[in-house]
């Protein structure tokens, strides 16, 4: 399965289609009940996605999509937690339909990337990413990756009138 899954750079030609899949026709829109759903981000429009990812994410080496069976099934990203200091790098990822939840691609798209930023950044020991305690996915993924969950934050991520954890995982470039 592994040689099905495949990171690659946004291209112009690819927008649409991304977004179709994560908030047009195609998509189920399940990501957003997992992908920090707190904060309540939009759905986007075409527009609002186009003008937004026109600029920031084509060739961008800081986003790349997942591609399955040479189709897009998500995303993965990544961002400086401190900014121009450029020491602490941290990783998301989202598989937009739920179809693709459980087989396994998430865990091979977001090694592939973890292994991709490591050579990008030589510099960096570290690598992580932060999720809550309602994403057990995510924590699935974190703990078959050899990750080490590195913090919780208890009970600071309220949604649907509870509170949840934070959590934060990490791996060192030496134990990937």
């Amino acid at each position: 399965m592994e040689q099905n899954i495949k990171l690659k750079f946004v291209e112009e030609k690819d927008i649409k289609q991304w977004w179709e899949k994560k908030y047009g026709s195609q998509s189920d829109l399940n990501w957003m009940q997992y992908n920090g759903p707190y904060f309540k981000d939009p759905v986007q429009t075409w527009e609002e996605f186009h003008d937004s990812n026109k600029a920031k994410a084509i060739n961008n080496p800081m986003r790349k999509l997942i591609l399955y069976n040479d189709e897009i099934v998500g995303e993965v990203s990544a961002y400086w937690e401190d900014g121009k200091l450029k020491q602490w790098l941290e990783v998301g990822i989202v598989l937009f339909d739920s179809n693709s939840w459980g087989h396994g691609i998430g865990t091979i798209a977001l090694r592939q990337w973890i292994i991709e930023m490591f050579e990008l950044f030589s510099y960096l020991p570290h690598i992580g990413f932060t999720t809550w305690s309602g994403n057990i996915g995510m924590e699935i993924i974190g703990d078959k990756l050899g990750m080490t969950k590195e913090g919780v934050i208890r009970k600071v991520r309220y949604w649907e009138n509870k509170y949840y954890d934070s959590i934060k995982y990490g791996i060192l470039r030496n134990e990937i």
